[in-house]
């Protein structure tokens, strides 16, 4: 593994607004790759389908075993042929986790460093799941779509426009090779969600013209740094810390309401205005809670809020009003908390149940797997691109304390450092464990 050093200070925010709101002039990736699906080999009377793991940590491991439990709904010989992370504890706790799940990983096909991925990318694996913090994503993406392979990604997807603006060429990309991609943002594979949805989208409470997202829990900071560990390795091992890695909260876990939000009301924001603070957080850079602003398409706001603060009220959910009623989705996936009907909240409308696995994690797997078997993509890179990229929105918007539109978004050349290129070639530097104060910017 490759030894890094600390000759490099970035930040995850604009240092002026010049910065950000500069035109892009090359966020493209280069021409697209197009090839024929990746072999399948048979095992037996069972169809066999080889993957690859790209983060070892608890979500990627998380996402291992949702995959074999997806292969066990389907009859599916699934097979882990490669895995690849920075840290060998933890290649090693998950190499030993898949073991007692009854899946052999051998030692030879486990690889350690910041190249790993290309070890996995160049294996003979169908699928590659890519669950390394979002900083890595859009390289990682684009080298799986490279190699021909199908994909899950989890979210978020990048943390930064111009990861964004790369994923959403990758997703092209992987659409002309006729590759599957899958997101994290299992809401969309949710059945309850998913049948709420389609009756939205028949007009069951007209049209949207306004309502609120939340995604309100604990939290809180990571630490300040202790002892001698490398940088690199500091912000890595508590990457849900820094903006630079994860994107901020908003970016990193509130995406899953905001990916509810643009997909309820079918289109992404045009625009926001944005303000949030750091109140009790230690270590890291990020803020504590954000309040967004988002305009859609004819004048329609939704209001977004998010805070990661102990021993405050909680609330993860969505609520949008109709011109015939109203959409109340609070509780998670819990049918019962669901409320489709009239404004007087007296005429609740019966929301047919729809087929498939009540475990969205399991069932977004199923959805991959048979694309992959039945030789139909699936592509939710655009979504999750355009998800990920207002989330992005809502945070410039707080630390820069502007309005902040989706066409800026569209052509900023804005990139968060340190980036995936800089730990990879070794020159990161840790940035100050204080987060941006807004209006200050020249």
């Amino acid at each position: 593994m490759n030894k890094q050093n600390d000759s490099k200070q970035g930040r995850c925010f604009p240092q002026t607004r010049r910065r950000f709101f500069k035109t892009a002039g090359g966020a493209a990736l280069g021409a697209a790759f197009i090839g024929a699906l990746p072999n399948r080999n048979v095992g037996g009377t069972k169809p066999l389908v080889k993957v690859g793991l790209i983060g070892c940590g608890g979500r990627g491991t998380g996402a291992a075993r949702d995959c074999l439990e997806a292969a066990k709904v389907l009859n599916v010989d699934l097979r882990f042929n490669g895995m690849a992370d920075v840290f060998e504890d933890r290649l090693s706790r998950s190499r030993d986790s898949l073991n007692a799940l009854g899946i052999s990983v051998p030692e030879s096909r486990c690889f350690l460093g910041f190249d790993a991925y290309q070890n996995v990318m160049a294996s003979d694996s169908d699928i590659v799941i890519l669950a390394t913090p979002p900083n890595y994503r859009p390289k990682h993406f684009q080298a799986a779509v490279a190699a021909r392979k199908h994909v899950f990604m989890e979210k978020p997807v990048a943390v930064d426009p111009v990861g964004c603006r790369a994923i959403m060429e990758s997703g092209r990309a992987a659409a002309k090779a006729n590759l599957s991609v899958v997101a994290g943002t299992q809401r969309r594979h949710e059945l309850n969600y998913r049948a709420v949805a389609k009756a939205v989208s028949e007009g069951v409470v007209g049209k949207i013209l306004g309502g609120t997202i939340h995604f309100c829990l604990g939290g809180g900071g990571i630490g300040l740094k202790t002892g001698r560990i490398p940088d690199w390795e500091w912000m890595i091992r508590r990457w849900g810390g820094w903006c630079e890695l994860s994107g901020d909260h908003i970016v990193e876990q509130h995406v899953h309401s905001i990916d509810v939000m643009n997909w309820f009301l079918g289109s992404h924001p045009v625009s926001c205005v944005s303000f949030g603070e750091r109140a009790r957080r230690n270590g890291g850079n990020m803020y504590d809670f954000f309040s967004t602003d988002y305009e859609f398409p004819d004048g329609v706001h939704i209001h977004s809020m998010c805070r990661q603060i102990p021993g405050c009220w909680d609330r993860i959910g969505q609520f949008f009003r109709g011109e015939d009623g109203i959409v109340d989705l609070t509780g998670l996936v819990a049918a019962d908390r669901f409320y489709v009907g009239g404004a007087d909240l007296n005429s609740k409308v019966s929301i047919p149940k729809l087929e498939g696995n009540k475990n969205s994690y399991t069932q977004e797997h199923v959805n991959l797997l048979e694309s992959v078997l039945q030789g139909k993509a699936i592509n939710e890179a655009q979504n999750i691109a355009e998800s990920t990229m207002a989330a992005i929105m809502g945070r410039i918007s707080a630390y820069t304390g502007q309005m902040v539109t989706w066409e800026q978004m569209m052509t900023s050349d804005f990139t968060c450092t340190p980036s995936a290129a800089d730990f990879e070639n070794g020159s990161v530097k840790m940035p100050p464990e204080y987060a941006p104060i807004p209006g200050g910017l020249s």
